[in-house]
């Protein structure tokens, strides 16, 4: 009999090798299939054919017992659905049990972002006389500049960095790749850097590297170090926001579509497969609407 551990990794490489899923994907993937196998294993349950719609029901109590949000619960949940998918697919197992289990119904949360004025201070604490100095501020321009994920951004490369049309070319999830523009204040601080900063702190290291942003001592920086390099950047301010690479992310999105981006260009830049996830940028301050209110209700100010 094959143990459910083999299943887990045969469809895991599937992931891999059939469907170019990222590092991460794999990561949480094999997280949530761990987790299944920890309760499988606790209820006596060897073989994968046995487990039944009330089994689901009982791991689904399980997770809620753990406390675990609804976005987290989604996903361990369409992660299973999936690998049982694969199993009818490729074992020929008759029927799965998850495939009418209901995903629970996801918190509606507005993703937080930074006022234009917020970013304008953050924007200005770099001592662009340090190399970190400047590589802390192509970072943040960088990320801001082109709303890429934190992983895209600890990836780039210096042959995606095209200066003379001022494009990224980013490898995103899926392996998809999608081209992105950036501006004039992200060119500047990240040719800089790149020309000065970056060959200062490869002087710290014997090994060559490709990779764009390096820590201090001349080796890729890792998504943990952008998260703690940001975060620093946000102590040096008077803010009192939270900082998350995503939220820079979540600010470049909502600014275009406050300044009338529409939402098919805001998905091509986000590289979202779907509309709906770009949707949720759809918010405005309300600083914005009391603008368009002013400017176009008939009865807003009186006629000059």
């Amino acid at each position: 009999m094959t143990t459910v551990n083999t299943y887990i990794q045969q469809f895991l490489a599937y992931l891999h090798v059939e469907r170019n899923a990222s590092n991460y994907t794999i990561q949480f993937y094999r997280a949530d299939l761990t987790l299944f196998e920890t309760f499988l294993s606790k209820e006596h349950i060897q073989d994968v054919h046995d487990v039944t719609p009330l089994t689901v029901r009982v791991f689904l109590t399980e997770l809620y017992n753990r406390q675990l949000s609804r976005t987290s619960v989604s996903r361990t949940l369409s992660c299973l659905r999936s690998f049982y998918t694969f199993l009818e697919k490729d074992y020929g197992l008759i029927q799965n049990p998850f495939a009418h289990i209901p995903l629970p119904k996801q918190d509606e949360r507005i993703p937080s972002f930074f006022y234009e004025e917020e970013l304008s201070e953050l924007f200005t604490v770099s001592d662009s006389s340090t190399a970190l100095g400047q590589r802390n501020q192509a970072l943040l321009e960088i990320l801001y500049a082109t709303g890429i994920r934190v992983s895209e951004c600890q990836q780039l490369h210096l042959h995606q960095i095209d200066f003379h049309i001022c494009v990224l070319s980013v490898i995103g999830k899926g392996r998809k790749e999608r081209f992105i523009p950036f501006g004039q204040y992200a060119n500047e601080s990240l040719r800089l850097y790149i020309e000065n900063g970056r060959k200062e702190l490869l002087q710290n290291t014997s090994e060559k590297t490709d990779y764009v942003f390096l820590n201090a001592r001349g080796n890729p920086l890792t998504d943990r170090g952008i998260r703690y390099v940001l975060q620093e950047m946000m102590k040096e301010t008077s803010l009192t926001v939270n900082m998350h690479p995503h939220k820079l992310r979540h600010s470049f999105a909502t600014h275009l579509l406050n300044e009338g981006a529409d939402l098919r260009s805001v998905q091509e830049l986000l590289g979202h497969d779907n509309l709906s996830s770009t949707q949720i940028y759809t918010h405005v301050t309300k600083d914005r609407l009391r603008n368009i209110y002013m400017n176009t209700h008939p009865r807003a100010k009186p006629n000059k």
